[in-house]
């Protein structure tokens, strides 16, 4: 599967939310699926991208099971020295509406890591296509020590004032740990 990557590109934040990036690379490349990610360096995206090619390149994996790195970078981010180096494709865009665009249509499936701004914009984009019916592709969202309750409380409060319909057709799946995380996706199939 191609499975998209939202998550922080900030190199300041805590050791054991970049240490989740490592976890979900490996897995993601020892299981034999595609990394789609937006193809800049920085925080969980380069400990996600760097810990994919480092596991997949280790391991001798027939070559038809083999994962790829595939990145989607807005010129901005090019202009200010943040590009990978290590996407095996770069799709290179002109707006980051183009990127989120661009890897909704490459992914089977949307994985949400701790982030800011940018990850969050991403996962309610991928939510609001999908109630439209844009798409209907699973996004799991770990919420590694609570650090999505806040939102999980802000959607119950949409739904109980009835801004989200009972009927909802798209339900972000929230798990709580890296190995339900992988539970998630490994069920997809």
């Amino acid at each position: 599967m191609n499975i998209a990557v939202y998550c922080s590109a900030n190199n300041c934040i805590p050791d054991e939310y970049l240490r989740l990036g490592d976890e979900v690379g490996e897995w993601l490349a020892r299981n034999g699926h595609s990394l789609v990610y937006g193809g800049a360096i920085g925080g969980l995206m380069s400990r996600v991208s760097d810990a994919f090619r480092r596991t997949r390149d280790n391991n001798r994996v027939n070559e038809e099971l083999r994962g790829q790195i595939i990145g989607v970078v807005p010129n901005r981010i090019i202009l200010s020295g943040r590009k990978a180096e290590n996407c095996d494709s770069l799709f290179v865009v002109g707006t980051m509406a183009e990127r989120k665009q661009r890897m909704r249509d490459l992914a089977d499936c949307f994985i949400c890591l701790p982030g800011s701004y940018g990850t969050l914009d991403e996962m309610m984009d991928v939510a609001s296509s999908a109630i439209v019916g844009e798409h209907q592709k699973p996004t799991c969202v770990l919420n590694y020590k609570g650090f999505y309750d806040p939102l999980r409380q802000q959607i119950e409060r949409m739904r109980n004032l009835q801004f989200i319909p009972e009927q909802e057709n798209y339900k972000p799946v929230f798990v709580n740990t890296i190995g339900e995380l992988f539970e998630q996706i490994t069920n997809l199939k």
